[in-house]
């Protein structure tokens, strides 16, 4: 049996939301400081990030300065830092064990660079930006066996038990499909979505 699938709730903006993503047994929880975005908050809106348990933190950046991004994981004492641009892979160095970086998936999925990045970090596999796009589960028929990646985009509790079965992804990543409205979690939909998910994994998706 391999690792346990890992499940993220993003786009976060209320304390409420993320104690009803750890109490549905959520195991990352991600916050996007990007400016204009849906879900954006800002360190000082989520400073009480700091005090959560129980799960993981993820501070989501897109083409920001690193030193602004390492110093927002200061300050809110962020677990793990996702890219979500075209930020340079050198920066997965700089930013430590953890990272999960954003692969766009336009047409096909370069395996190749997922397999190398997967040395690194986590890669995460997205046809948008936070768009709601499906990745079409036809491109994973070319997956190497053995790679770890993560599968976000178009995610919902309908349908992330498909999404499971047919790419074998080491997490997956959902924001808007768990939502009432954009910025705000449905409670309800956010357990459904780690009941479904965890049910289609290997295993059972067992932690």
């Amino acid at each position: 049996m391999g690792d346990p699938l890992l499940v993220k709730i993003c786009g976060i903006t209320r304390p409420g939301d993320a104690e009803a993503a750890v109490a549905a047994g959520a195991d990352l929880l991600g916050f996007v400081f990007v400016p204009g975005t849906p879900r954006a908050v800002t360190p000082e809106e989520v400073r009480w990030v700091r005090e959560l348990r129980g799960v993981a933190t993820v501070g989501v950046f897109r083409d920001q300065p690193l030193e602004w991004i390492m110093e927002v994981r200061r300050e809110l004492d962020l677990d793990r830092v996702q890219l979500h641009g075209s930020e340079p892979d050198a920066w997965i160095g700089r930013l430590g064990s953890g990272v999960l970086r954003r692969v766009p998936v336009a047409g096909g999925v370069h395996w190749g660079r997922v397999e190398r990045l997967g040395t690194l970090c986590l890669p995460l596999l997205d046809p948008g930006a936070g768009d709601g796009v499906a990745a079409d589960p036809a491109l994973a028929r070319g997956r190497p066996e053995g790679v770890r990646f993560g599968l976000a985009g178009g995610l919902r509790p309908e349908n992330v038990a498909a999404a499971v079965a047919a790419w074998r992804p080491a997490l997956v990543d959902v924001s808007g499909g768990v939502e009432a409205r954009p910025g705000v979690k449905d409670p309800d939909r956010v357990a459904a979505f780690v009941a479904a998910a965890r049910a289609a994994a290997p295993g059972g998706g067992a932690r």
